[in-house]
């Protein structure tokens, strides 16, 4: 306790630490505040209705927007239209030359593809914005009193503007602030339910003296899943490099032996949300009532709606082994790598540079992915597993799935920013052996 204490003295002692920390927290604070406010035209008080966007890709934007999407806020829709963009764009810079190029060309081009990134939300939130109008008409016509031309128009503009400002506080305090701005904000909304969904548990554990030891159980077993994810985070498959001797007048550089750091899990959080994204798939189809009567059409619209369906698990988890393949095919390039050790004179031992050393990192990642993907489909059934096992709905989605990886990557991220900044200054780190290692440090090759 006194080490703890003491640390926290000196992060407070270090006053760009302490400025960084107190920016961070006061757009935070903006933010939930926003989450709060209801969009104009409608009445706020007869909206209840609202809680049954819970399930579904609906409730999965309600989650990442902190509930602001079922309170009909003005930042519904959060951050997640700069996320869609962000997704594309990286996507556009892995499969179109043209953008390859721009993105080799150091910082213009990174901030041309942030210029790019940002008319792109514009035009997604637009979009979406029109949708959620819509779907707010449908469900809670009787709460808006508004025209629906006048109430349409000043919503689109609206919720555009309250993702462009929610954008731009995610860049501010990833310029000025502490960690990620846009995995940070993601975050706080995703850590808004937390208090609400404990509660709901424990309130229903409580009706018996006997359930009070399952809840400690649940606890216990949750604290395990979060240790398992980082673990899973942070694992890595070390392939030894070693670099030849240069001599340079009277300076010999190179020869040292380090490490490449391949991760096992290069994808991260991306094909999780990928395989939730075509799950939802057809449940958006307008189904006929002939289908939706029949025995048949029931059965499908339960597989891909119940989380907690068998069916469901095995179909998700098969999706997700595929995406993670995929998207760690489209950002991870061994060739890339092969050319850089080249370049710099590194080489692997006992393996020849050029297409052998390719072939040799490449069939290291297929070994390691295979792991990795059936790790991160684990944690993704995880809540309907707990849900099965007589978690409440809210404190289920807690146990695995998006929002557990991103809470512990966020965490961790952020934790190795603070660290950092202590051992700058000669402070002990954070941890009396070894060093916090987020998701960033992961991933860094060792050049």
């Amino acid at each position: 306790m006194k080490k703890l204490f003491q640390t926290l003295k000196n992060i407070w002692s270090i006053e760009e630490l302490r400025n960084k920390i107190l920016y961070t927290l006061l757009l935070i604070l903006i933010y939930r505040i926003g989450t709060h406010i209801v969009l104009p035209g409608i009445n706020p008080t007869t909206m209840q209705a609202a809680k049954n966007a819970n399930n579904g890709l609906l409730g999965l934007i309600d989650a990442f927007s902190g509930g602001a999407f079922s309170q009909a806020s003005i930042f519904a829709l959060g951050i997640m239209p700069y996320i869609s963009a962000s997704i594309f764009m990286q996507l556009m810079t892995v499969l179109v030359p043209q953008f390859q190029k721009m993105q080799k060309e150091g910082d213009s081009g990174r901030k041309k593809i942030n210029q790019y990134t940002r008319y792109l939300t514009v035009a997604v939130t637009a979009v979406q914005a029109s949708a959620y109008v819509a779907y707010l008409h449908q469900i809670h016509g009787n709460s808006i009193f508004m025209s629906a031309g006048l109430f349409r128009l000043t919503s689109v503009f609206t919720l555009t503007a309250g993702t462009l400002f929610v954008m731009w506080m995610g860049e501010k305090i990833t310029d000025r602030g502490l960690g990620n701005g846009t995995s940070l904000i993601i975050m706080i909304g995703i850590l808004g339910r937390l208090p609400q969904s404990f509660v709901q548990e424990f309130v229903a554990k409580s009706t018996r003296p006997g359930l009070i030891l399952v809840f400690i159980i649940e606890i216990a077993i949750l604290i395990a899943i979060i240790l398992g994810c980082i673990l899973l985070i942070q694992g890595t498959r070390k392939v030894p490099v070693n670099y030849a001797k240069q001599i340079v007048g009277n300076r010999q550089f190179g020869g040292a032996r380090q490490f490449l750091p391949l991760k096992v899990n290069s994808a991260g959080v991306m094909p999780i949300i990928f395989a939730q994204a075509i799950m939802f798939l057809p449940t958006l189809f307008n189904l006929s009532n002939t289908i939706k009567q029949s025995e048949t059409g029931q059965g499908l619209i339960q597989v891909f709606t119940n989380h907690t369906n068998v069916w469901y698990m095995l179909i998700y988890s098969v999706v997700v082994i595929g995406f993670t393949f995929l998207y760690t095919a489209l950002i991870f390039n061994p060739k890339q790598i092969s050319d850089n050790l080249k370049q710099n004179n590194g080489f692997i031992p006992g393996v020849k540079p050029g297409q052998p050393t390719t072939d040799f990192i490449g069939a290291i990642m297929d070994k390691i992915t295979l792991p990795g993907a059936v790790l991160l489909a684990l944690v993704g059934i995880l809540p309907g597993i707990a849900q099965l096992l007589g978690v409440t709905q809210g404190f289920s989605t807690f146990f695995g799935g998006t929002s557990l990886l991103i809470m512990v990557g966020v965490i961790l991220d952020t934790l190795q920013q603070i660290e950092t900044q202590l051992l700058m200054r000669q402070y002990d780190g954070l941890m009396k052996s070894g060093r916090i290692q987020g998701r960033q440090t992961a991933t860094t090759v060792q050049m």
